[in-house]
């Protein structure tokens, strides 16, 4: 069953994050992982979130989300988002 990581990005240091958005993409492909959105327009109808960069990915299942986000190639890029952007992030099974 796939599974999802989405995720709401508000980047406050672009410089920094531009060199993330650079290397991410490889570490997803790796862990057969595609993006759906990366960013673009949002249009919030109710509610009141309001995504900054909407990220959402799909991954064949939830144990492959996990193995991506765990590794190895994956952990220093985690460091360099959190120091250039703050993340809310969640995995989330599909049907």
């Amino acid at each position: 069953m796939p599974a999802y990581v989405i995720a709401d990005v508000e980047v406050f240091d672009p410089a920094g994050f531009e060199e993330y958005r650079q290397r991410v993409p490889g570490t997803i492909a790796r862990y057969d992982g595609r993006y759906l959105v990366r960013g673009g327009e949002c249009d919030t109808r109710e509610g009141d979130w309001c995504p900054r960069r909407l990220i959402v990915l799909e991954f064949p299942s939830l144990a492959r989300a996990r193995e991506w986000f765990a590794s190895p190639e994956y952990a220093p890029l985690i460091v360099l988002r959190q120091r250039t952007a703050r993340t809310k992030l969640v995995f989330a099974d599909g049907i």
